[in-house]
């Protein structure tokens, strides 16, 4: 989509390994840290162009927090993303369509829509009924965000971040691409989140897909989104 227009991309993919593994996410940080100091150098070798940047995240806000690139960013396109909150049943939806590499919604079940599987049934789960598989994924991942999320080091540590994002963003114009029908982040929270920047005196621009699913807006409507 950029480059087919002459603009240089560079595309950063997080593995969900990566963020779920023992570390809590330690070895994300180093990876976006290397990446902001190359940021910092392509900025500074420009031979005599002036270079800006754009952001384009997907189901998240977050861009890097470097003083030099803030002052050079143009413009932030946030896809299915704007839900500041430290929410267990979010952050479990997100990880489980991850995990499962699906662009359909995630079931959000209650916990006691969700009954263990014997070792008898476990190995044809799978074949004969995707959603079960879902459901129970969900709800390990859920029970995992809500204990992690009380611990006092990795709570500090994301509320520093949401409070960076939601607070201390950079002054450029905002774009939000959302719908009603994402059953990861609530489409309620992104028009909340958009709502309290417009307060604050940002220009913040926004458009609902309205029927498309999570991270999926542009392959259901690739002409609308380009348009934005």
């Amino acid at each position: 989509m950029y480059t087919s227009r002459g603009v240089d991309a560079i595309t950063f993919v997080v593995p969900v390994k990566d963020v779920l593994w023992f570390d809590l996410g330690k070895k994300v940080e180093n990876r976006i840290r290397e990446l902001a100091d190359e940021l910092v150098s392509w900025l500074s070798n420009a031979e005599g162009r002036e270079r800006r940047l754009i952001f384009h995240t997907f189901s998240t806000t977050g861009w890097l927090d470097r003083p030099y690139l803030i002052e050079r960013i143009k413009g932030c396109i946030v896809d299915s993303g704007g839900d500041p909150e430290l929410n267990p049943k979010v952050w479990a939806a997100g990880f489980t369509a991850a995990l499962l590499k699906k662009r359909n919604t995630v079931v959000v079940p209650s916990s006691k829509n969700v009954e263990p599987s014997t070792d008898k049934n476990k190995s044809n789960v799978q074949e004969k009924d995707p959603l079960i598989v879902e459901a129970l994924v969900f709800a390990v991942l859920e029970r995992m965000f809500s204990f992690l999320f009380k611990l006092p080091a990795v709570n500090q540590r994301l509320m520093e971040i949401i409070h960076h994002l939601s607070e201390n963003q950079p002054p450029c114009p905002q774009l939000y691409l959302y719908s009603t029908a994402d059953k990861v982040i609530p489409y309620r929270s992104v028009e909340s989140f958009i709502e309290q920047q417009k307060l604050k005196g940002r220009d913040v621009w926004s458009y609902n897909f309205g029927s498309s699913p999570h991270v999926d807006h542009y392959r259901a409507f690739p002409d609308v989104y380009t348009s934005q």
